[in-house]
């Protein structure tokens, strides 16, 4: 059990007590997802591949004085999917939440050019995982009246020239988070995905990345806020949602992309230099930077 300062804080946690699965746990959005969980009371399993940097995110919230616990393997694999949520209720002993945020951003070509092998590892990273996952865990969550949360994204709704692929499983992720909202509404499951823009990870800074040096100057400059968004940000609206605050709210697609999807032009340009700093957070953040570490992307020339 989680150790609170005092009685006071324990109680304005608004996770106490609840357990919570969150795939691609080891970087990015991820990573603050764990931690803010954790902060607000929540127990966690925090899934990842072998080479993502989860057992280092889990020792950080125990350290913390939270309850964590490591699950590496690949969950678009089905044994590996129903192994993580029989680990959690092993561990746990039910699930409350399930946080459906793995997945890549692995390449970046016109459509005719882009592999055929990229198009089918993002359809597995990020379609397949989360199929499974919300499959092996509904049984749980139907007894607890628990709810799902998928990481979207404004490509979903947008379009995305330059990584068709990427938008489209976003797109099916957002059909999906509806889908099953509607669905499993008769037993109390809520279903909501979040719907980030740029947010200042591997992704979408530093070289190495499926977007172009010139390309990453540019994107502030897209925003209406004038910057891209902070991993913790993002937690923060997964901490909303996953509580009992939005018990109201399902099948929603919720935009957290400082304005991209409404903007015409480039108004980023226009914020002053002193709005454009991303809020520094409170979350002891390691890996937001980590995510593409043994991931191969490709640029098409």
């Amino acid at each position: 059990m989680i150790v609170a300062e005092t009685k006071d804080k324990e109680t304005e946690m608004r996770l106490k007590d609840k357990v919570a699965i969150i795939t691609g746990a080891g970087t990015g959005i991820g990573e603050a997802t764990a931690h803010k969980f954790a902060r607000e009371g929540a127990r966690v399993v925090l899934a990842g591949l072998p080479s993502d940097p989860v057992k280092d995110v889990a020792e950080a919230i125990v350290a913390n004085g939270g309850e964590a616990e490591a699950y590496l393997g690949d969950l678009a694999e089905e044994s590996a999917a129903r192994e993580c949520v029989e680990a959690a209720v092993r561990r746990f002993g039910r699930i409350d939440v399930l946080v459906n945020n793995a997945g890549i951003f692995i390449a970046n070509a016109e459509t005719d050019a882009y592999r055929v092998e990229d198009f089918e590892r993002t359809v597995r990273n990020n379609i397949r995982t989360a199929f499974l996952m919300t499959k092996f865990a509904l049984p749980h969550l139907q007894k607890t009246r628990g709810n799902i949360l998928f990481t979207g994204s404004e490509a979903g709704i947008n379009g995305s020239a330059g990584f068709t692929p990427y938008g489209a499983s976003k797109g099916f992720l957002h059909a999906f988070a509806k889908g099953v909202a509607m669905e499993q509404a008769k037993y109390g499951v809520r279903a909501n995905c979040v719907c980030p823009g740029p947010i200042d990870t591997a992704w979408t800074r530093g070289p190495g990345g499926p977007l172009s040096l010139e390309v990453q100057k540019m994107i502030d400059g897209m925003v209406p806020l004038g910057r891209r968004g902070s991993p913790e940000e993002i937690a923060n609206v997964f901490a909303f949602l996953a509580s009992d605050e939005a018990s109201y709210v399902t099948g929603a697609l919720l935009l957290a992309d400082g304005g991209v999807t409404p903007a015409k032009g480039s108004p980023g340009e226009m914020v002053p230099d002193t709005l454009r700093e991303i809020p520094k957070g409170v979350l002891p953040l390691r890996h937001s930077h980590e995510g593409l570490r043994g991931k191969h992307v490709h640029l098409a020339k």
